[in-house]
This record gives C-alpha cells, sequence and structure tokens, in this order.
C-alpha cells in the first residue's frame, strides 16, 4: 500500500491530537500522544493547551504531583514528561543509548567506569528513596568519589539512573532547582544491551503515536541505533504492517490506525518548543518544509515555538508585549490570520497568571530569523 507525503502529515497530526482539540483527561494525553518533551517546564502545557479541549494546566500539576506524569530523561537522552504507566518500559527500552551516552563523556574524562556508574546505582537510589536536592546528591556523590570526580558522576548518573524530577514549584511545576526521586517502578535495567521486548513495546507505542514510520524514524525518535530497531520491527511481525512512502521508502504501522483523508482540515496551532511533533521522525519535512528546518531548529539544538499552518511549519511565534508576536515565513491569507488570533488570544488566557512572557529567554533568536510577515496578536480576541 502506497501512502502520500500528505497523507503522512494528517496521520501523525491525527494520532497527536493535532485536526482538532479533544476532551480528555491530561494523564491520558500524554499516554497517547506518548511523550511530550520537557527540558522547559512550560512546554508540556503548552502542548497540551493545543490538544485538549477546555484545558486547565492546574490539571497537569495535579497529575505531576501525584506522579501520575512523570518527568525523567528518557527518549533522545533529553528529559520527557510520559503517563506513570509507560515509564518503567520506556526506561528499559533506552538502557543501550542511556548507558553508552551517559557513561561515557565526561563521566569517563572524571576517570570513572561503566562499571563504577553501575556499582553506585543502588546505592544512590537508596539514598534517593525520598525526595532530594541535585546539591544532596552531590553532595553524596562526593563522599563516595571525591570532589573532583563529583561533576563529571552527577553529569552521568543523573541520566543514567532511574531518577524522576519532581515538583518545585513555580509557573509550570518545575523551577531551575532540579529535586529527584529513585523512580522505584520495577527492576533497574543494567548493562549495554537493548531490552528486546521493552523496545518492541516502545516502537508499537510509538507507531500509534506517530506513525506511519520508517526505521530511521523510530531509530531519531528514540536515538538508538537503527539495527536494534529493525531486528525489533521485523521480530513485530503481525503486530505491525509495512506501506511504501512518497519516496519508495519501507513504512511500518500498527493495523487499522487512523490515516484521515488527505484533504481533512488542520487548523492553526501554536506549537510549544520543542513539541515533540516537530521532532520525532528522522524524515522531519512530514510538518517542517526542508527550507524552514534552519530556521526552527537551531544549530544548537534549540527548538522554537513556531506556528503551524495547514498542518506544517510556517513560522515562529513569542509572547511579548501582552500579546503573541507572530512571524510568518512566507505570506498567509486574512482567514489563516484571524484563526491565528483566535489561538494567541486562548494562549494569552493561559498565560496570564503564569508566565506571559514564556521562552523570553530565547528571543535571541529573532534578530537572526529573516524577513516576514510579522503581527502582534494582542489576545484580546
Amino acid at each position: 500500500m502506497d501512502i502520500t507525503a500528505q497523507e503522512l502529515n494528517r496521520a501523525t497530526l491525527g494520532r497527536q491530537l493535532l485536526l482538532g482539540r479533544e476532551v480528555m483527561e491530561a494523564g491520558e494525553a500524554v499516554r497517547r500522544v506518548v511523550a511530550l518533551q520537557a527540558q522547559h517546564a512550560a512546554s508540556p502545557y503548552v502542548a497540551l493547551w493545543n490538544r485538549l479541549a477546555g484545558f486547565s494546566p492546574a490539571e497537569l500539576d495535579d497529575a505531576f504531583a501525584r506522579r501520575a506524569v512523570v518527568k525523567a530523561t528518557l527518549m533522545r537522552i533529553t528529559l520527557h514528561a510520559v503517563h506513570a504507566d509507560d515509564y518503567q518500559v520506556f526506561r528499559e527500552a533506552m538502557q543501550q543509548t542511556l548507558y553508552a551516552s551517559r557513561l561515557g563523556y565526561r563521566f569517563a574524562a572524571a576517570g570513572l567506569t561503566p562499571a563504577d556508574g553501575e556499582a553506585l546505582v543502588p546505592e544512590l537510589l537508596d539514598f534517593a528513596d525520598r525526595p532530594r536536592t541535585a546539591a544532596e546528591l552531590q553532595a553524596w556523590l562526593e563522599d563516595r568519589v571525591g570532589a573532583d570526580k563529583k561533576a563529571g558522576a552527577w553529569w552521568g548518573l543523573k541520566g543514567y539512573a532511574p531518577l524522576l524530577h519532581l515538583p518545585t514549584g513555580g509557573p509550570w511545576s518545575f523551577g531551575t532547582r532540579a529535586s529527584f526521586v529513585a523512580a522505584r517502578t520495577g527492576p533497574v535495567p543494567t548493562g549495554r544491551e537493548p531490552a528486546a521486548e521493552a523496545l518492541g513495546q516502545l516502537i508499537l507505542r510509538y507507531l500509534k503515536g506517530f506513525g506511519p514510520a520508517s526505521v530511521a524514524d523510530v531509530a531519531q525518535f528514540a536515538m538508538l541505533p537503527r539495527q536494534p530497531v529493525r531486528q525489533a520491527l521485523l521480530s513485530l511481525s503481525d503486530a505491525v504492517e509495512q506501506l511504501r512512502g512518497p519516496d519508495g521508502t519501507v513504512l511500518f504501522d500498527v493495523p487499522d490506525a487512523p490515516r484521515p483523508p488527505a484533504d481533512t482540515p488542520a487548523p492553526p496551532r501554536l506549537m510549544a518548543m520543542w513539541d515533540s511533533v516537530l521532532l520525532a521522525h528522522a524524515d522531519r519535512s512530514r510538518v517542517i518544509p526542508p527550507d524552514y528546518r534552519r530556521l526552527v531548529i537551531r544549530v544548537n539544538g534549540d527548538v522554537l515555538p513556531t506556528l503551524l499552518v495547514d498542518g506544517r511549519v510556517a513560522g515562529v511565534w513569542r509572547a511579548i508585549d501582552g500579546g503573541i508576536e507572530a512571524t510568518a515565513f512566507h505570506d498567509l491569507p486574512r482567514t489563516t490570520w484571524d484563526g491565528l488570533a483566535a489561538e494567541a488570544a486562548s494562549l494569552t488566557r493561559l498565560l496570564t497568571g503564569r508566565d506571559t512572557e514564556v521562552y523570553r529567554r530565547y528571543h535571541h533568536w529573532w534578530p537572526k530569523l529573516p524577513e516576514g510577515q510579522v503581527r502582534l496578536l494582542t489576545g484580546r480576541g
């Protein structure tokens, strides 16, 4: 079966709840979309606002407080918010990558070996059986590895060990001073071998949330080597089906997954920084036009808040001067601007009382953007 680029776009948007806001509890929405990138504390909130009808940020506050939704280092070795029931299997699937990335580099430069890291984890988790600040955990490590190795040890273990980030207050639950607690959700993964069963489960969840997708797409989403991904996909047998993408690439999907028609309307959206839909595929042209990729994904990895128009990136936005400043990279019709203004009004209401200049530390990128259509959408609509 063949599938077009437009059909791929609509399939992913539909599964990511971006073809129409749905009524759904915040935790269930996080489960449905698989994971929300969370290295900026505001982004999971803006992401759910884009996807849910009547979303109240207090719902996500509560889910984090109850640990129904948890924040931890997972896919792409970065912070994600995931449903608590998914954490263990996602962590096991990421074992190979976390082992290779976090027990090397700065960890190794400090004179520590992977065996040293593995040996420290059980004691570290015992110490973090109740909430601990980063300072407390670093002091604990200093007592065991010495002051000269503390920084490297902490750099590796805070990402490798199964630690959850705990809410510390602030407008978006997590402040700048991190607090941690041991996950204690199941067996602690060890070693450098991929966990085949967990990887298969992660792949199926990924396809349900972002498919259809290629081997390269799955590997990009999790930052895993392609070979174990390919093997896992083949081992799933009848649990997946194959399609042919617009360039002939073999794509995988779960049978009977929704694939909306190519002409399904896609309403405008103001996407969060690092929204997962922009980063979940090796071929990002599914959502980001190739000419705009370097504009919205900066050289250091920052992914700017974007305008999504007819299902694809058309520009960027920032909260400024009491409203939303939208910069379109190409001319947009009046009806599209009207839709974006309505979104800006809703987003302004979300930000009021929380952080009306969200993402302001990233405004330094704006002078580097090309000229475009710029409008201040005041949020009074």
